[in-house]
């Protein structure tokens, strides 16, 4: 068994404390900012509502896991969606019902176990639908980096900014090892934005009039705007929770086998997706994005060897106070949107080919017809922007559409295979992990 660094419930030395929290700041900055830069929403409300919904979590879970939750790409496009149907204040509606969903499945999960959402959502289901979350964006991410935002028409030198900015964040991935070898979105955007400004995409007069103490914009229910229910908004955003569900799953397995304990046990996958799910509803709040558990964390986790939740507390505090800067505010907005563009080439690229890992990973036959059938319908009809009218208002559409008949599929075509336990899981996980170890 590996030595930890620093245990989960372990206070590190200030100095050390500082360092180790601002390794996971760098870590999610750069996802985390991201995700409201691609949909219009505030990136300092985004770093605020991160940095508070994983304190929230950390207390959710009783301080014994040790994870950090940023900006959930599986809702750009959902969000995108919504705020074109009811603005930024319909999608934070939204928002808040995917969060209530969580809070829901939990107390269910509480009651009766996990299983029945192992059934509900196994990887055959899940792995096209992160697939389609992927492929979707495509159109968006070359966009951003072919064309010039101000006229909608192809641009040599945007294009050369987001060719850029690939190539870094590629080889940042590639050939950077440590710590930055964990923050290749962040080298890809800073190296971007410097070919940027030489290029004169940059206009710094919003950073120069900028305070350097200032509130971001909140958008706050009965305070900011009076909210309003719709049924459109609800169908596009909510059903997305049930995949970054087994996505947490997922997650929380990752994180108990570099931790080598069982957190689906304890503290319970109950309390990790309530925190999750508490966590989404402040954001929605506050005006940020849904949140979930981020990989990238988790890595600088296996890297350093360091669970101390008191560090990913520290790096919380400090994405708060990040927020409330005014002058990193204005900053981030004058980022180019080739820049985004660039970056997200690879992203969504990712997400899409972690779907197609989830697939591989579980051993799914894919030359098994009915395992052909269900991502062949999925692919389709999620990328191929399908939809059900079920009113004049109301309609059902695109990866939530696709999630729903996929659940169908799985649940009527014979030859289901069995779903594994979590205990099953995590002993599999167990036994690779000391295969590796050896």
């Amino acid at each position: 068994m590996k030595q930890q660094t620093i245990g989960i419930r372990e206070i590190p030395r200030v100095d050390k404390w500082f360092v180790l929290s601002i390794q996971h700041l760098f870590a999610m900055f750069g996802a985390t900012i991201l995700v409201p830069l691609l949909t219009g929403l505030s990136p300092a409300v985004a770093l605020v509502s991160s940095g508070l919904g994983t304190l929230a979590y950390i207390v959710i879970t009783k301080g014994r896991i040790p994870a950090y939750l940023g900006s959930s790409f599986a809702f750009i496009m959902p969000i995108i969606t919504a705020i074109t149907i009811g603005g930024p204040e319909g999608a934070m509606i939204g928002s808040f019902f995917a969060g209530v969903l969580y809070g829901i499945v939990a107390l269910i999960i509480k009651a009766t176990g996990v299983q029945w959402l192992m059934k509900l959502l196994p990887p055959i289901v899940v792995g096209p639908v992160i697939m389609v979350i992927g492929l979707g964006l495509a159109g968006v991410a070359i966009d951003m980096a072919m064309n010039d935002p101000s006229t909608g028409t192809y641009s040599g030198i945007h294009l050369t900014v987001a060719l850029v900015t690939l190539t870094l964040t590629i080889l940042g991935s590639v050939f950077f090892k440590g710590f930055f070898g964990l923050i290749p979105i962040l080298i890809g955007i800073v190296g971007g934005y410097t070919v940027a400004v030489f290029l004169g995409l940059v206009d710094f007069t919003v950073v120069r009039e900028a305070s350097w103490i200032q509130a971001p914009e909140f958008l706050v229910p009965f305070v900011t705007y009076t909210p309003s229910f719709s049924w459109q908004i609800f169908a596009i955003m909510v059903p997305v929770a049930m995949v970054t569900l087994s996505e947490h799953i997922g997650d929380q397995m990752v994180l108990s086998k570099i931790a080598e304990k069982n957190f689906i046990k304890k503290p319970g996958l109950h309390r990790s997706i309530f925190g999750d799910g508490i966590a989404t509803v402040i954001s929605s709040l506050l005006g940020g994005p849904p949140n979930t558990t981020y990989g990238e964390n988790i890595g600088v986790i296996a890297l350093t060897r360091v669970f101390s939740v008191f560090v990913i507390g520290g790096a919380a505090v400090l994405a708060i106070m990040f927020g409330f800067v005014g002058k990193v505010s204005a900053l981030i907005t004058t980022i180019p949107s080739a820049v985004m563009g660039g970056v997200s080439i690879l992203l969504f690229g990712i997400i899409a080919s972690n779907g197609l890992r989830m697939l591989i990973d579980n051993k799914i036959d894919v030359g098994k017809k009915r395992n052909l059938i269900i991502v062949s319908v999925i692919l389709v009809i999620g990328i191929g922007g399908a939809f059900i009218q079920l009113t004049p208002e109301v309609e059902v559409a695109g990866m939530a559409l696709a999630t729903i008949i996929g659940i169908i599929l799985n649940l009527v075509l014979p030859g289901r295979d069995p779903v594994k336990t979590t205990d099953e899981m995590f002993k599999d996980m167990s036994k690779e992990h000391k295969g590796d170890a050896a």
